[in-house]
Parts: structure tokens; C-alpha cells; sequence
């Protein structure tokens, strides 16, 4: 599973004009699916996103997670993060997964976020066409890829 991560002042998602899922400061994060992720990829990069120490303590350091802060978490799917742009000039998305296997791992991975959150994330609707506004806070924004956990 490959993931873009931001640190937010607030998001939303927008699907036909209606607000589907709204958060305050917290963490968006786009995430893409490929057919060789397991349940371990899920468990390893929800554990990893929820304690990553990136918003502020007292002093302004980084040093804090998501689950220190209280903060909330917005999950968008995202199968553009496997585009292919080594030949010509058109992505080629071949190693992003088909619906039947993303939805479910899309699913489980949200889960998965709300359980080490301790609290539901918010979510966009898979495959929907999507507007997505937000307001990077820093900014940052990290990526996070479970093939490369080493």
C-alpha cells in the first residue's frame, strides 16, 4: 500500500456537491492499492501512520502522533499514488489493484486506522469522483510505502 499522508488544519471530501466526510486538524491520507499487499501491509502502516510523531509538543517540535493529539484522520483511495510514468507521457496504472481486491483491502485498511486511532476515521467513497479540499498544515506531508518497510 503506498500513502501520501498531510498533516491538516481541516479536509473534506465532496462527492456530487454534497459534503460526504469533513475533519479538523488531523491527518489526510491518500492511500493506493496493489495486488501483492496483505493484512500485514494494513497493520504495519496503520500502526506506523497513527504514531508518527509529526504535530507539534509545547516546544514546536514534531514529537507528538495522531493519537497524542486527538486528532482526526480522513482516508481517501487513491490508485493514481501507483501511476507508471517511465514510458511516454500517460500514466499507466497497471499495478494499482482491480475494485474486488481494493475495495476490501481499502476497507480493512480504514478499519484497521480507526482501531489504532482508537476512534472511526472519516472516508471518501471508492471509486466516486471526488473533490478533496484541505488545508496543509506546515506543510507536511510524508509518504509512506509498506513494500519499503526497511
Amino acid at each position: 500500500m503506498r500513502t501520501v499522508i498531510q498533516r491538516v488544519q481541516h479536509a473534506s471530501v465532496t462527492i456530487d456537491g454534497q459534503v460526504k466526510s469533513k475533519i479538523k486538524k488531523g491527518l489526510l491520507v491518500l492511500v493506493g492499492v496493489e495486488d501483492k499487499d496483505t493484512q500485514e501491509d494494513i497493520e504495519w502502516l496503520a500502526k506506523k501512520i497513527t504514531n508518527l510523531r509529526i504535530f507539534d509538543d509545547e516546544n514546536g517540535v514534531m514529537n507528538r502522533s495522531i493519537i497524542e493529539t486527538a486528532g482526526e484522520i480522513l482516508i481517501v483511495s487513491q490508485f493514481t499514488l501507483h501511476a507508471s510514468t517511465k514510458k511516454g507521457n500517460r500514466p499507466s496504472y497497471l499495478k494499482a489493484s482491480k475494485p474486488e481486491i481494493a475495495i476490501p483491502m481499502y476497507e480493512a485498511f480504514c478499519a484497521e486506522v480507526g482501531l489504532q486511532l482508537g476512534k472511526p476515521v472519516q472516508t471518501g467513497t471508492f471509486g466516486a469522483d471526488m473533490k478533496v479540499e484541505l488545508l496543509n498544515d506546515g506543510p507536511v506531508t510524508i509518504i509512506i510505502d509498506s513494500q519499503n518497510k526497511e
